[in-house]
């Protein structure tokens, strides 16, 4: 797997923009996604490294879909090729999503691809209350799941489940999946 290059300027304008539509400053949001000042800083800065848990931490801290920090302006037509798109990576499993589509703030509704290898299994915290995901296999096993709810899924496989409390990702061979987010 290659290293992913999260799109920085993009999450730099959305974490300004978010933040202030919120009224918070800087410290207070810090504080709520428990991370350092220094380190929203430097991502308002369109600098530093943020991994998927940093911006579903803050996400969550501003009450906004994971995809409104990292999708750049769409057009009406819009195309992304395999291996293109904003990429992030997990902190500690071999774990990729790629943002393909955000839900307007009316669908909300976002669109992943996710790559996974196995070895560290992905544990996501509790997204949005409300929130379901949709996962389609493409190729590969993959257990997801709830914590202690996870089940085994093979190409062409599709499960929903719970988003709101939390999960689980754990690649059995390398995989890939489709993964919708419906925040309701």
């Amino acid at each position: 797997m290659h290293e992913p290059t999260p799109p920085l300027a993009t999450i730099a304008a959305a974490l300004r923009r978010e933040r202030e539509r919120a009224g918070i400053s800087l410290a207070e949001l810090a504080r709520r996604a428990g991370l350092a000042k220094s380190t929203l800083s430097q991502l308002e800065a369109g600098t530093g490294n943020p991994s998927i848990e940093t911006l579903w931490s803050l996400g969550v801290a501003l009450g906004v879909p994971f995809s409104r920090l990292v999708e750049p302006p769409v057009d009406q037509v819009r195309v992304i090729r395999a291996g293109e798109g904003p990429r992030l990576q997990a902190d500690q499993a071999d774990f990729v999503v790629t943002l393909l589509a955000a839900g307007s703030p009316h669908t909300r509704r976002d669109v992943y691809l996710m790559e996974l290898e196995p070895g560290q299994p992905r544990e996501a915290a509790a997204h949005l209350p409300g929130s379901v995901e949709h996962l389609v296999v493409g190729a590969g096993r993959v257990l997801a799941g709830p914590v202690g709810e996870a089940i085994e899924l093979g190409p062409g496989d599709y499960a929903s489940f719970p988003g709101d409390v939390p999960h689980h990702y754990e690649a059995l061979e390398n995989s890939w999946a489709v993964l919708v987010m419906e925040h309701r």
